[in-house]
């Protein structure tokens, strides 16, 4: 957990992935094709891999990836922030971090 947490906040907006999974690919292109260059995980590649995905699942992430933080804090999975996106919610939480 401390790990996960370490790293969510190593940058205004991280990305937890996995180097297969087209749901974690295409909420990367989300946030580039916004303006934000978000801080990419990939979990996969991580010795500690299933420990990570303990953590994100402890934390509230309902599918371990891709799993989203915004400010250090989560923000949830493809759902939620397509949800946000829609709702143009999305946008004013990530303008801090636009490039």
């Amino acid at each position: 957990m401390d790990k996960v947490m370490r790293l969510s906040s190593e940058k205004g907006v991280v990305i937890f992935s996995k180097s297969s999974c087209c749901l974690s690919y295409a909420v990367q292109v989300l946030f580039q094709d916004l303006g934000v260059s978000p801080k990419i995980h990939e979990i996969d590649k991580d010795p500690e891999c299933r420990e990570m995905e303990k953590a994100l699942m402890r934390l509230g992430c309902s599918k371990p990836v891709p799993a989203v933080f915004i400010g250090g804090k989560l923000v949830g999975s493809t759902k939620e922030v397509m949800s946000m996106h829609l709702s143009s919610s999305l946008v004013p939480l990530v303008k801090p971090y636009i490039c």
